[in-house]
C-alpha cells in the first residue's frame, strides 16, 4: 500500500509515494540517491545508516519512511558548505585520521552532529558510550574519539 508523504531532506521539501513498509534507508538511497546513508546490517546494529530526524540520530534501516512525514531529515550530503568545503565535523575526521575505509564514517559524523547540537561537554568515556551503536572495523575508535573531541572544542591532551 502506498502513502504520499512530505518531508524535508537536507533542507529541501520532498513529496514521495512510499510503500508503508519502506525504510527511510531505502527511500534515501534508492529514491533520493543519497548514498552516504550506508546499508550495513539492516537491523540497527552497525550505525552505518545513521541520519538525523528532527535533530535526533536514528538508524534509517529501522525507521519507516512514513514516520518521516512532516519531519526534517539530515544526511552527510546536507552538511556541505555553499562553497563545497567540508563541514568542520567532516574536517575533524580527516584531520584526526578517523577515516579509513569510510563505510562507517557518515553515520559517525551524523552522531557527532547530534552531540554538537546538545551543547554539553562529554568525558571520553561518555563519548565512547555515545558511539557504541557504531561498528568500525578499521580505526580502533581512538582517532574517532579524537575527532569528536576536536570538533567539540576540547583541548588536545599532551602526549607524555
Amino acid at each position: 500500500m502506498l502513502q504520499i508523504i512530505n518531508m524535508y531532506v537536507n533542507g529541501r521539501r520532498e513529496e514521495l509515494a512510499v510503500d508503508i513498509r519502506e525504510s527511510l534507508l531505502e527511500t534515501l538511497r534508492e529514491k533520493l540517491n543519497l548514498t552516504s546513508v550506508k546499508k550495513g546490517c539492516g537491523v540497527g546494529e552497525c550505525g552505518a545508516c545513521t541520519v538525523l530526524v528532527d535533530g535526533v540520530a536514528v538508524d534509517a534501516c529501522l525507521y519507516l519512511t512514513m514516520w518521516a512525514d512532516g519531519k526534517h531529515i539530515l544526511t552527510t550530503e546536507g552538511l556541505k558548505t555553499p562553497t563545497g568545503e567540508l563541514n568542520p565535523i567532516q574536517q575533524a575526521f580527516v584531520d584526526e585520521a578517523a577515516v579509513q575505509c569510510g563505510f562507517c564514517t557518515p553515520g559517525l559524523i551524523m552522531t557527532a552532529v547530534e552531540l554538537m547540537g546538545k551543547g554539553r561537554r562529554y568525558t571520553r568515556e561518555e563519548l565512547r558510550k555515545e558511539i557504541a551503536g557504531h561498528l568500525c572495523r578499521c580505526t580502533g575508535y581512538e582517532n574517532i574519539l579524537n575527532a569528536l573531541e576536536k570538533v567539540l572544542g576540547y583541548p588536545k591532551e599532551k602526549e607524555g
